[in-house]
C-alpha cells in the first residue's frame, strides 16, 4: 500500500479519528508522520500554496491508518495558550479604551487575543497588551502590538518593531 494524500473536500471522509497539524516549508514541502506507526512522507504541496483558506487533507498511511492533516503555512511556530490579561487601545499614542483579554496563541512574532468587550480596533491600530506566562516565574509580558486581522472578538496581532525580543518568551514557546 502507498501513501495517499487527498484534498478532503475532494474525497469522501471515511473514519477519521484525529487531526494533525503539518507545517509547510518555504520550499512548499510538508512532512506527514503517521501517528500510529511513525512512518513519514515528505510531499510537495505547492498546489495548495495559493489558497488563502485553511487546507485540510485526508492522509492514508501504508499501514492503513487514515487521518486528517491541516496544512499550516505560517512562518513561525504558534503555541496554543489560554492566558488571561488586559489590553489598551492606543489612539495617537494615548490610551483610549481597553479591557480584559485571553491570549489564544503566541509566537515570537505576535499573538492572537480574544477580547471580552467591544474593542473599536481596526487593522493597523496599535494596542498595548499585558499578561503573565504560565511558566515557573509567571513572567510578565507587556508589549505594543499592531493589529493585523480581526474576526469578531478575536484579534490577530504582530509585535511592534520597536519591541525588543523577549528571551523569556522564546524559552516559553519552545518548552
Amino acid at each position: 500500500m502507498k501513501w495517499l494524500i487527498e484534498n478532503l473536500s475532494l474525497c469522501t471522509a471515511g473514519e477519521i479519528i484525529m487531526t494533525e497539524k503539518v507545517y509547510v516549508t518555504s520550499k512548499q514541502m510538508a512532512t506527514f508522520i503517521c501517528p500510529v506507526c511513525q512512518k513519514s512522507k515528505t510531499v510537495n504541496v505547492s498546489k495548495y500554496a495559493s489558497l488563502d483558506k485553511m487546507v485540510k487533507v485526508k492522509v492514508t498511511c501504508p499501514c492503513g491508518y487514515g487521518y486528517t492533516s491541516i496544512l499550516e503555512k505560517r512562518k513561525k511556530y504558534r503555541k496554543a495558550t489560554n492566558l488571561p490579561g488586559s489590553f489598551v487601545h492606543l489612539v495617537e499614542g494615548r490610551p483610549a479604551r481597553g479591557g480584559l483579554m485571553k491570549v489564544k496563541d503566541l509566537s515570537t512574532s505576535g499573538l492572537k487575543i480574544h477580547v471580552n468587550t467591544e474593542h473599536h480596533c481596526a487593522v493597523g491600530d496599535i494596542i498595548q497588551v499585558e499578561f503573565s506566562l504560565d511558566d515557573g516565574h509567571r513572567t510578565l509580558i507587556r508589549k505594543k502590538v499592531i493589529v493585523r486581522n480581526i474576526v469578531g472578538q478575536n484579534i490577530g496581532t504582530e509585535f511592534a518593531p520597536t519591541e525588543p525580543i523577549d528571551k523569556a518568551l522564546g524559552f516559553y514557546l519552545f518548552s
